[in-house]
């Protein structure tokens, strides 16, 4: 069997995590073209990202039960396979109605490939050790979505919008081999096939952890703060700023190098902390962040150059919050990692999308409906992981530290 090493583990996980923000964010230069192609609004093209977001938290949720039932590299390969096709079918499409369709398709296949990415991780390593390889995995994803759209507007010149789709098939085709050849199993065919009645026990049994709700919903609420930012940030950056659209990208790319900052950070900060403590610092930080913007937006002092730091800030603790909530949950599911992780990927994508959607209704002409999402989110996060999980992750602590 091939030895992992932590590197080699989190080189591999993060090449295949990485189709998902590359799926999302490499066709969005080439909207209006595509648009134009199939004769559709561009508002109506725009809901492919949603129908995209809406498989991929559906595709974690079923696949993680199967990756638990059948074994990691099975579920893993058949998401690939599933992405492959899809992608190609994508570059092939006459009508909204197939767009929308085969990003379903795509999205299935791709929640099915990240859902196990977090739990192969949760096989080979625990503690600190997962968070650190986490961190490590974080880190390299991070760079997929500060690439994808520089990338997307590169093909998009060579050919047309099809050229997108194209590669997107291409590099799962190339991370189905990588892994094939160079990641074995960590998990293992279960025998005992769980019922649907068992896995939606098994759910059920998650959601009826405390500690384990509480880590999911730091994470989740943290990433919705994200997703409101992200929603937010082109019209308030742009429009309501008048940050040119020359400069918007090298000030959005600045939360994603702050992020694989603090997940760098994080990485040193686990010698001699533990991973509960370092979630509660990311989500304290961040908490101030949202405070500090919602008060700037208040006394009339928001400008870009006021505003811009404090959303790098939000945005970026990320990389502390992420790998330490994750890992600080699959520690309570060691049988069940990919059906845990699926759960929380699907609750993520889920508050992701409602908050993206609460920042879109609100057609003002403000910074409100952004920051005070934001804010609430952050709280939402805090609030989670204090209340439910406070008391239980400073027993493991004490714990950690007595041992």
């Amino acid at each position: 069997m091939t030895v992992l090493t932590a590197r080699r583990l989190a080189l591999l996980v993060a090449a295949n995590t990485a189709l998902a923000p590359l799926a999302i964010d490499a066709y969005l230069p080439a909207m209006p073209s595509l648009a134009a192609s199939i004769g559709a609004s561009v508002h109506h093209t725009e809901l492919s990202l949603s129908v995209f977001l809406l498989g991929f938290a559906l595709g974690q949720l079923i696949c993680g039960p199967l990756s638990d039932r059948y074994g990691r590299k099975p579920v893993l390969m058949t998401g690939l396979c599933v992405f492959f096709l899809a992608s190609l079918a994508l570059t092939q499409v006459g009508s909204l109605e197939t767009l929308w369709g085969f990003r379903f398709v795509q999205a299935l296949g791709g929640g099915a490939c990240v859902v196990n990415s977090a739990a192969i991780v949760r096989d080979r390593f625990s503690g600190r050790e997962a968070a650190k390889v986490m961190s490590t995995m974080v880190m390299i994803l991070m760079m997929a979505p500060l690439v994808a759209p520089a990338l997307g507007s590169a093909l998009l010149h060579l050919a047309d919008w099809w050229l997108i789709f194209l590669f997107l098939a291409v590099y799962a085709a190339f991370v189905l081999l990588l892994l094939g050849r160079f990641l074995p199993e960590t998990h293992g065919r279960n025998p005992e096939a769980p019922s649907a009645r068992q896995i939606l026990g098994n759910y059920a049994s998650v959601l009826k952890h405390r500690e384990a709700m509480g880590y999911i919903g730091g994470v989740s609420m943290s990433f919705a703060g994200m997703f409101a930012f992200i929603t937010g940030s082109p019209y308030l950056y742009m429009e309501h700023y008048g940050l040119s659209t020359t400069l918007y990208p090298f000030v959005f790319g600045a939360n994603i190098l702050i992020m694989a900052s603090s997940s760098r950070l994080n990485i040193r900060l686990l010698r001699t902390r533990t991973p509960q403590q370092n979630l509660r610092l990311g989500l304290g930080v961040q908490l101030c962040a949202g405070l500090g913007l919602v008060g700037l937006v208040a006394t009339g002092f928001d400008t870009i150059f006021t505003v811009a730091p404090l959303m790098v800030v939000f945005v970026g603790m990320q990389g502390l919050i992420g790998p330490n909530a994750m890992s600080s949950m699959l520690d309570h599911f060691p049988r069940m990692s990919a059906t845990a992780t699926a759960l929380q990927g699907c609750l993520q994508f889920t508050c992701g999308a409602i908050s993206g959607a609460v920042v879109g209704a609100f057609e003002l002409a403000s910074a409100w409906p952004t920051v005070l999402t934001m804010l609430t989110a952050t709280l939402a996060g805090n609030l989670s992981v204090r209340l439910l999980a406070g008391r239980a992750s400073s027993d493991g602590e004490l714990n950690e530290e007595g041992a």
